[in-house]
């Protein structure tokens, strides 16, 4: 039940119950209202500051774990960034130092990304739009520069491989086998003008006859194709000839045996034959050439296995000596 409120009235000089009109009534009831209203909206802005609700305190433990997860990941990227480039510092070494090849150019390596809008997305976070620039510049920064190192990898396997595979095909060891050399070749004729056996005066002999028996085993000094397998009564007589490709070829000549037929691939070491005296020849031999795009080498320079120093020098010498050739 609401009060009943009087007051004093000087005319009838009585208290009389307190009648409002409809426009007093509206007023005070909107005054009440409006104190309501404003209290109700100081109350709730300051709990908002002050007492977050749970939505509130479950975001900012997201942020809380986002920041941190965040940071961890930036440390992470530089890790990387730091691992990338030794490995790029190593690639420079293997380009200039092992292969020859040019390295990959600073400039390229070096290089930015274009594009001053290129985060259009960020432009609503006014508080952290250049921290979330700078850390996607440093992600992609490090995504093109691993796609060069990934390409230049790729080259340098490429190049490799193509190395190993001459590596294997040029010759490198002599063509007949160590342990027959050492023990049984007597005298050897080496590369230059030499006295021809027969005509008795001095021609250009364009190969190494390495002395041996008749049977002594014949190696392919280095992988390749037999290009021809000959047998001639004069000349080199039996005979074949190995494309090792690069403009390698060696010869073999005045052979016993030939083991090998015309486009067959042999490899480093196979046995392709034997020694014999076919031909122009005056005493069983191997005639041994070396030939670079067609022109004759000397074939001490590729017969480098299994010899010390002292060795190598000495077989350097006897072929160094302006001896009678034995074809």
């Amino acid at each position: 039940m609401s009060r009943v409120k009087y007051v004093y009235n000087p005319k009838t000089l009585q208290y009389e119950k307190l009648v409002l009109s409809k426009k007093e009534k509206f007023l005070k009831t909107s005054g009440y209202t409006v104190a309501l209203v404003v209290s109700s909206a100081i109350i709730f802005g300051l709990a908002y500051l002050y007492f977050p609700t749970p939505k509130e305190k479950l975001l900012i433990r997201e942020i809380d774990q986002m920041s941190h997860t965040f940071g961890m990941l930036s440390k992470q990227v530089e890790g990387m960034t730091s691992d990338l480039e030794e490995l790029h510092q190593k690639d420079l070494e293997v380009h200039r130092m092992i292969f020859g090849l040019e390295p990959i150019d600073s400039s390229v390596w070096e290089g930015g990304i274009g594009g001053s809008e290129r985060y259009p997305f960020l432009t609503d976070y006014e508080n952290t739009e250049e921290l979330l620039k700078s850390s996607i510049d440093d992600v992609d920064q490090l995504k093109r520069k691993i796609k060069i190192q990934q390409k230049s990898l790729e080259e340098l396997y490429a190049y490799a491989a193509k190395r190993e595979v001459k590596l294997a095909s040029i010759p490198s060891i002599k063509p007949v086998q160590e342990d027959k050399l050492k023990r049984k070749i007597q005298h050897l004729s080496g590369f230059g003008y030499r006295i021809h056996p027969i005509l008795k005066v001095k021609k250009f002999h364009k190969g190494m006859d390495f002395t041996a028996p008749t049977g002594t085993p014949i190696q392919a000094t280095g992988n390749g194709v037999v290009k021809r397998v000959e047998r001639k009564k004069r000349g080199y007589g039996t005979n074949i000839i190995i494309d090792h490709g690069f403009g390698y070829e060696t010869l073999y000549a005045h052979m016993h045996e030939v083991f090998v037929k015309k486009g067959e691939k042999v490899i480093r070491g196979q046995k392709i034959g034997t020694v014999g005296s076919t031909g122009t020849s005056t005493a069983p031999h191997l005639h041994y050439e070396v030939r670079i795009n067609g022109k004759a080498v000397n074939p001490i320079d590729y017969c480098l296995d299994g010899l010390t120093p002292a060795e190598y020098q000495q077989l350097l010498e006897k072929s160094k000596i302006e001896n009678q050739s034995f074809d």
